[in-house]
C-alpha cells in the first residue's frame, strides 16, 4: 500500500519584526511583510529550500507607522488603512479595512503553492528562418539547443472572492470581457494583447504581482487563483485603495507617476499604412488646413528607411530628400511629426552592424537587448543621429513585444497554445523570468535618451507603443490596441479592452479608428468584413461610429491599411458620414481645455482619463457590468454606438435599413443626476433610458454637479484659448467646483511647479461662477443648464 508523505508544515513558528519588515517563519519557508504606505504592503514568500534568495530591495524611505500583534489563532498587522491577518496554523492571509470589513481572503488550505523547476537558456540557435507577416519580417529559431540557467518557481495564490464582487484590470485583452469573474485570462504579450499584472476589485483593493514573467488569472471550475510562470520567489503588493482611484494612485506611487504628454498629443493625429514620401506627407497636412479640419500630427509608419534595410533608424533620401525641411513645413502649419521605429534591424543595415559589433543584440537575434543599459544608449544614439536631429516630435515604437509567434500561423491558435508558444519563444531570447517586460525597457531607452539631450527639457516624450509592463507610464508612453480587423463585434470588444487596460494603472490608450484591417485576407488576423472599403456605405457607418468613440479616448488617432484614412475619403453618396466626423473632430477641439485639464490631473493627482463606471459607482450592481459606457474625465459619460442603424451587411453588399431605430439603451448610474449633452435634458440616475443616436452624434451625458470648460473651434492646439476666454457650462442643482489645470503645453517645467491650477466655484443660490480669488467670471462666458433642461445665459 502507498504511504502518504506528510507535507511540510505551513504553521507559523515565529514572528519577528526586523526594523520595518515582519518575518513569519515556518518549516515550509518564510513570509516577509514590508509595509510600503498606510494602505499598501509588499509580501514576499520563499520556500525553505529556495536557492540564492536575495534580500529584497527596500524602499528608500521605509514606512514605519504600523504594528503587529499575536494571539492563539492569528498574527495581525495594522496600518492606518489596512489590517492583515495571518492564520498561524495554515499561514493563510486575509485582508480587511480598518473597520474590520473583509476585503479578500485566501483559501484556508494550501493558499499559496510554489513549485521549483529548472529554467533554461538558449545556447545554440539551430536553424533560423525569417517569415514575412503583416507585422513585419519575423525571425524564428528551430531546433535550438538549451542549457540549464537557474532555479525558478511556478507559483499559485488561491482566493475566495466575495459575492457581487467584480474584478478588472490585468491589461488589454480581445475577448470583450469587462468583469473578469468567471473567466480565465492569459497574461502574455501579443500584437493585440497587453499583459499588466495588476488586478483591481470593485471593493477598492488591488493586487500587483511583482514579476516579469507570463501569468494566468483563473476564476473557473479549475479554481480562483493567480499563477506566475517563472519567478525566483512569490512577490506581490496588496493595496487597499479605498476605491479603484486609490488603487491606481498607489500603483503609480509604487511604480512611477505618469509623465505629461505634450498638449498637441491630445489633438487629432492622422496616420495610415503608409505615407511613402515627403511630398505626400506635406500635401496631406496642407489639405487638412485647406479644408479647415483640425489636425495636430501626422504619422510616418514603417519603411521610412531604404528598401531592404528593415529597422534602420534613418530616412530613405530618395523619398525623403530633405527631412528637416519636411518637418519644418509641417511645423509652419502647426502639425507635428511622429515616426515609426522598430526594435529589430536587418543584418544588412548599419544600425544592426553597430549593435552586433558591440555585442548589444539578444542572442541569435536581430533585436537589440533593451535590458542592457549600453544597448539602450546605443539605440537612442542611432535614433538621434538618423531621425531626431531633423526635428522629429514623437515616436511610434511598433512591435515592442517584440515577439508575436501567433502571427506566423494561417489560422488562429487556441488561447492556451498561444500562451505556451509565446512563453517558449520569448523565454528563449529574454530568459523565462523576463518574458513580459521588454516593452518597459524599450520605452525607457527612448525616454531617457530624449531627456538626456541638451534641449531634452523643451520637448516632452511622446511614445506610441504596442506593449507595456509595470511602470511604463512614467516614460511618456501611450499604448494602442494593435492591428484589429473591422467589424461591429471588434468595435464592441475594443471598449472593455481599453477600460480594463486603463484600470490597470495606465492613463494613455487609443485604438486604430475603423480598425487596421478592413478587407478579408488569407491569414486569420486579416479578417475585416468590408472588401469594398470606403465604397461600402456599411463600412462608412462603422468608421463614423468608431471615429466618434475615439474622439473620447485620451489619444485621437486614425490609422490602418486597405484604404486611405484621411477624412475626406469617407464621404459616401450624400456626405453624411464625413459631416458627422467633422462634427466630432470639431467637438474634440472645443473640449480640449477639459481634456488637457484631465491629463494634468493624471500627473498631478494620479487620476485616470477613461474610467469604467465601477470607478465612480462601485455600489451600483448594474454599473459594474456595463461594457459599453464609461466616464471620460470626471464629468462626461460616453456611450458609443456599437450596432448598425443605417446599413446591414449581406451577401450581395450593404442594404439600407428602412425606418432604422436611431436610439441606443443607456444606463444612468444611481447616486446622481445626468444631463444629455446634446439636448440638456435632465434625468435622475438609477434608470435605463433610450438615448437618441442619429449618425450625426454619439450619445453623451454630463454628470450632475459638473462644470465644463470649453473653447471655440480651432485648427490645432497651437491656437489653444487662454482661461480668460473660455466658456464654462454649469450642470448643477447645487454648489459645485472645478479645477482647471494649465501649463506651457510642452517641456518639463511643470515638474518644477510651472503650472496653474485654477479653482472655479459655482454658487447655486447667487447663480454666479467665481475663480479662486473670488472674482466673478463674466456672465457672457457662463452657461447654466437647469435641472429641467433649460439653458440660461
Amino acid at each position: 500500500m502507498l504511504i502518504a508523505k506528510p507535507r511540510v508544515s505551513e504553521q507559523i513558528i515565529q514572528g519577528i519584526r526586523q526594523k520595518n519588515t515582519l518575518l513569519l517563519l515556518s518549516q515550509a519557508g518564510t513570509i516577509r511583510f514590508i509595509p510600503m504606505s498606510d494602505c499598501a504592503v509588499r509580501i514576499i514568500c520563499t520556500k525553505a529550500d529556495c536557492k540564492d534568495t536575495k534580500e529584497p530591495i527596500l524602499p528608500k524611505e521605509a514606512f514605519a507607522q504600523w504594528s503587529f500583534a499575536e494571539d492563539d489563532q492569528y498574527i495581525s498587522i495594522r496600518l492606518a488603512k489596512l489590517t492583515i491577518k495571518i492564520n498561524k496554523k495554515t499561514a493563510s492571509i486575509s485582508y480587511y479595512r480598518p473597520d474590520g470589513t473583509r476585503l479578500l481572503k485566501e483559501r484556508d488550505r494550501d493558499s499559496r503553492t510554489m513549485e521549483a523547476f529548472q529554467s533554461y537558456r538558449m545556447e545554440q540557435a539551430g536553424k533560423i528562418t525569417h517569415i514575412q507577416t503583416a507585422d513585419g519580417v519575423k525571425q524564428f529559431v528551430k531546433d535550438a539547443v538549451r542549457v540549464p540557467d537557474k532555479q525558478l518557481y511556478h507559483t499559485r495564490m488561491h482566493f475566495e472572492w466575495q459575492q457581487g464582487e467584480a474584478l478588472y484590470g490585468l491589461g488589454q485583452h480581445e475577448e470583450g470581457v469587462l468583469n473578469l469573474r468567471g473567466h480565465q485570462v492569459y497574461l502574455h504579450q501579443a500584437n493585440r494583447k497587453i499583459a499588466i499584472p495588476l488586478l483591481v476589485s470593485s471593493l477598492g483593493y488591488g493586487i500587483l504581482m511583482n514579476t516579469s514573467s507570463t501569468m494566468i488569472f483563473s476564476d473557473t471550475e479549475y479554481g480562483s487563483y493567480l499563477y506566475t510562470e517563472a519567478v525566483p520567489q512569490l512577490d506581490f503588493y496588496f493595496i487597499n485603495g479605498e476605491g479603484m482611484d486609490g488603487v491606481v494612485r498607489e500603483y503609480r506611487r509604487l511604480t512611477g507617476k505618469a509623465s505629461m504628454l505634450p498638449r498637441w498629443a491630445f489633438g487629432y493625429l492622422q496616420s495610415q499604412e503608409r505615407y511613402e514620401s515627403q511630398k505626400e506627407i506635406c500635401q496631406v497636412a496642407k489639405e487638412y488646413r485647406k479644408r479647415g479640419i483640425s489636425l495636430d500630427g501626422i504619422v510616418l509608419d514603417w519603411c521610412s528607411w531604404e528598401d531592404g534595410m528593415w529597422g534602420q533608424k534613418s530616412f530613405d533620401h530618395s523619398r525623403f530628400p530633405d527631412p528637416s525641411n519636411m518637418i519644418q513645413t509641417l511645423h509652419d502649419e502647426d502639425v507635428h511629426f511622429m515616426i515609426s521605429i522598430w526594435p529589430n534591424m536587418d543584418p544588412k543595415c548599419e544600425n544592426h552592424k553597430e549593435m552586433k559589433e558591440k555585442n548589444l543584440l539578444l542572442p541569435f537575434s536581430d533585436i537589440y537587448d533593451a535590458r542592457n543599459e549600453q544597448a539602450r544608449k546605443c539605440y537612442w544614439e542611432q535614433a538621434k543621429q538618423g531621425l531626431y536631429q531633423y526635428g522629429v516630435d514623437a515616436w511610434w515604437c511598433d512591435s515592442s513585444e517584440p515577439f508575436t509567434p501567433e502571427w506566423s500561423h494561417t489560422e488562429r491558435v487556441e488561447p492556451a497554445l498561444q500562451y505556451e508558444e509565446y512563453k517558449r519563444t520569448a523565454g528563449d531570447y529574454l530568459g523565462e523570468e523576463h518574458t513580459n517586460d521588454f516593452a518597459l525597457y524599450h520605452a525607457r531607452a527612448i525616454y531617457e535618451g530624449q531627456r538626456s539631450e541638451i534641449k531634452g527639457s523643451d520637448k516632452r516624450v511622446f511614445n506610441l507603443t504596442r506593449s507595456a509592463w509595470t511602470g511604463q507610464q512614467k516614460y511618456g508612453a501611450v499604448m494602442w490596441s494593435g492591428d484589429t480587423a473591422a467589424s461591429w463585434e471588434t468595435l464592441r470588444r475594443q471598449i472593455p479592452a481599453g477600460l480594463n487596460f486603463c484600470a490597470s494603472g495606465f492613463p494613455y490608450w487609443t485604438a486604430d479608428i475603423g480598425a487596421f484591417f478592413v478587407k478579408r485576407g488569407d491569414y486569420w488576423y486579416w479578417d475585416g468584413e468590408y472588401d469594398d472599403t470606403v465604397e461600402d456605405p456599411a463600412y462608412l457607418e462603422l468608421y463614423t461610429r468608431w471615429y466618434q468613440w475615439c474622439c473620447f479616448l485620451p489619444i485621437f488617432r486614425g490609422h490602418g491599411t486597405d484604404c486611405r484614412r484621411e477624412l475626406w475619403n469617407f464621404k459616401g453618396a450624400d456626405g453624411v458620414f464625413y459631416q458627422s466626423m467633422l462634427r466630432a473632430n470639431k467637438l474634440r477641439y472645443e473640449l480640449l481645455p477639459y481634456i488637457y485639464s484631465t491629463a494634468g490631473k493624471v500627473w498631478l493627482y494620479d487620476a485616470s482619463m477613461i474610467r469604467m463606471l465601477a470607478f465612480d459607482f462601485p455600489k451600483d450592481a448594474k454599473a459594474l457590468e456595463i461594457t459599453d459606457q464609461y466616464l471620460f474625465g470626471e464629468s462626461l459619460m460616453v456611450c458609443p454606438v456599437t450596432e448598425t442603424m443605417y446599413y446591414k451587411k449581406s451577401a450581395t453588399g450593404a442594404e439600407k435599413q428602412e425606418n432604422p431605430s436611431k436610439v441606443r439603451d443607456v444606463y444612468l448610474p444611481e447616486g446622481c443626476g445626468w444631463y444629455d449633452f446634446w439636448t440638456n435634458t435632465y434625468y435622475e440616475g438609477g434608470q435605463w433610458i433610450e438615448a437618441e443616436a442619429p449618425i450625426e452624434r454619439i450619445p453623451l451625458f454630463v454628470k450632475e454637479g459638473s462644470i465644463l470648460p470649453m473653447q471655440q473651434p480651432v485648427n490645432s492646439t497651437a491656437e489653444i484659448v487662454m482661461p480668460d476666454n473660455l466658456t464654462f457650462t454649469v450642470y448643477a442643482k447645487k454648489d459645485c467646483i472645478y479645477e482647471l489645470y494649465t501649463d506651457d503645453g510642452d517641456g518639463y517645467a511643470y515638474e518644477n511647479g510651472a503650472y496653474t491650477l485654477e479653482t472655479y466655484m459655482w454658487n447655486q443660490s447667487e447663480q454666479i461662477l467665481r475663480d479662486s480669488k473670488g472674482r466673478e467670471v463674466d456672465r457672457f462666458r457662463v452657461k447654466v443648464v437647469s435641472a429641467y433642461g433649460k439653458v440660461s445665459k
